[in-house]
């Protein structure tokens, strides 16, 4: 078996699961608690400018899961996605021990380094990236 595509066909099973989980996790921020209602949270737990913090997580759960889905924009993606996941682990998570359970790391840190590959070794060729033949990778 091809080794490329198999990598191209991993990309996409990972772009996919992850994307999926990202979006969930914003429009859940966006629909069920409401903008001023993530803020809200926030602020409870002392997230540094909670309104602007709410908008920017909400949004880059959705829109950059879209992207990581359809596999546009991968880099600026999946760097925006690990720099919300950086946020939740220590302004939150960390302090909790490991075990989501707990409310501890473990699911961010997952969804942030997911992301972070995506960013550095790319969306793969069945992607909107990899037809289009734009930039997939910060690491090419």
């Amino acid at each position: 078996m091809n080794s490329t595509l198999v990598r191209d066909a991993v990309a996409l099973v990972a772009r996919i699961g992850l994307g999926v989980v990202f979006i969930a996790h914003g429009w859940q921020k966006l629909n069920t608690f409401g903008l001023d209602g993530t803020a809200a949270s926030f602020e409870a737990m002392n997230i540094p400018v909670p309104t602007a913090s709410a908008y920017f997580a909400t949004f880059v759960e959705l829109i950059g899961g879209g992207a990581l889905v359809l596999g546009i924009f991968t880099p600026i993606a999946g760097l925006l996605l690990f720099a919300d996941m950086l946020g939740a682990a220590f302004l939150v998570h960390f302090e909790n021990g490991v075990f989501a359970t707990d409310n501890g790391y473990e699911l961010v840190v997952a969804l942030g380094v997911g992301a972070l590959m995506l960013a550095a070794f790319g969306a793969g060729r069945i992607s909107i990236d990899g037809i289009t033949k734009g930039k997939t990778a910060i690491l090419q």
